[in-house]
């Protein structure tokens, strides 16, 4: 997986690299692997989470998404992907925060 992120262009991989270490001290059961060549996170087997590179999907914008094994329910419909173009300090608190309730 970091060699994944390594392949990456630069803004891409910082927000990736970024990404790991924010996952890693807010969910540190997850486990880092690839999945369809992306960098993710997995409990028990299954991804939670996932970043996908601007770069690979052609997009203007990297993707933070979470899967349906994340405990984020809330309501008949809430978010499960979030653009990003940048990480600012507020953004890294929203992931902490999804994190959190998603491994719950």
């Amino acid at each position: 997986m970091l060699a994944k992120i390594a392949e990456m262009p630069k803004s891409d991989r910082a927000m990736a690299e970024r990404l790991h270490a924010i996952i890693k001290a807010s969910a540190p059961d997850l486990s880092p692997r690839t999945w369809y060549g992306m960098p993710a996170y997995a409990k028990d087997g299954k991804v939670v989470c996932f970043f996908q590179s601007a770069q690979n999907f052609k997009t203007r914008y990297a993707t933070f998404g979470f899967s349906d094994k994340a405990n984020l329910d809330k309501g008949a419909m809430w978010p499960t992907a979030f653009a990003l173009k940048e990480l600012t300090a507020a953004d890294e608190a929203r992931i902490r925060a999804l994190l959190t309730k998603a491994v719950s």
